[in-house]
């Protein structure tokens, strides 16, 4: 493994921590960026859409319930006689009056049971009209944005294989399409990342593919990197894989005809991940009705296989 790097793929030559990922298994990237003031690095639009929906749901919720708090408590502080309709009689009744009655004013509800009397509380009333009707413009915003942003949801097999392949061996993993929509003119790259002994630096290297490139993702795709005599794979052991650190890199680009755009995806391998002596078991099959059914169940499943030697390479691939 002394083949210069081809290209540090935008994450430096420079070594980082012993073991740690280059990629995160979400497909993030293993970087926090300090020297920023905290307004400057955070953006609550890109958190909020970014964010899983269980999280943003979550958020939406807390937001409300506060939101509905700090005006029932204004309410009370302006004194509850001033809030008309009211039945309560304890403390927390009327807290609770005065939050439904908060609730009704940020959404426009008004089911007129509970008013405002007096100037004060009007006014505070119709200035929680006008943030409701703010903050459900955002919402609603918010909401189209998640929903009409692309988005690929390409599984990967957990483990790659150094498998059999054809009179020597592979470097081998598996992706399907998890959504029913369409992906065509898919296009991947797989690279590899390892620190030498006795170097200070980080080599990157791209690995060439059987194929690159598919036109139509319908079924799985067993990625395939031949390991020949000119692979930094060639001679390699499982355990001189994690003496030198390595790391390979995945990176898929599709194009989802459902919003006629561009989408990508990445993850990482790293020594841990990758299975030596293993071929991938078939995760599709033909019925008799003649249509294929693919097995998500199954894409990460492998079965033994016996590698040939690391001498032996296999022919030039012709995908």
């Amino acid at each position: 493994m002394s083949r210069p790097p081809v290209n540090d793929y935008g994450f430096s030559t420079q070594v980082g921590a012993p073991g740690a990922r280059l990629i995160n298994p979400d497909g993030s990237f293993n970087v926090v960026r300090r020297g920023l003031a905290f307004s400057e690095s955070f953006s609550i639009y890109h958190s909020l859409i970014n964010m899983p929906w269980k999280a943003f749901y979550a958020v939406v919720f807390c937001a409300y319930f506060c939101v509905n708090s700090l005006f029932s408590l204004l309410y009370l502080a302006l004194g509850i006689s001033h809030l008309e309709g009211t039945s309560g009689t304890t403390a927390w009744q009327h807290f609770a009056d005065a939050f439904f009655f908060s609730s009704q004013t940020l959404t426009t509800v008004g089911y007129g049971h509970v008013h405002p009397a007096g100037f004060w509380t009007s006014a505070l009333a119709a200035f929680e009209s006008m943030c409701g009707l703010l903050a459900f413009a955002i919402a609603t915003g918010l909401l189209f944005a998640r929903f009409s942003r692309p988005q690929a949801k390409i599984v990967h097999s957990d483990s790659a294989l150094i498998a059999p392949y054809r009179d020597g061996r592979g470097f081998m993993l598996r992706i399907a399409n998890a959504r029913k929509h369409p992906l065509i003119e898919v296009e991947v790259q797989v690279g590899l990342s390892w620190i030498p002994h006795g170097e200070n630096k980080r080599h990157f290297h791209e690995l060439p593919l059987e194929r690159h490139k598919i036109n139509f993702f319908a079924l799985t795709w067993t990625i395939v990197h031949p390991i020949d005599e000119r692979s930094p794979l060639a001679s390699m052991t499982p355990a001189q894989l994690v003496d030198v650190d390595g790391e390979f890199f995945v990176w898929i680009k599709a194009y989802d005809e459902s919003f006629n755009q561009t989408v990508y995806a990445r993850f990482s391998y790293k020594p841990g991940e990758v299975v030596w002596g293993a071929r991938f078991v078939r995760a599709f099959s033909h019925e008799a009705n003649g249509i294929t059914y693919v097995d998500l169940h199954r894409l990460s499943q492998y079965e033994e296989a016996i590698l040939p030697p690391a001498t032996s390479v296999g022919k030039p691939s012709s995908g």
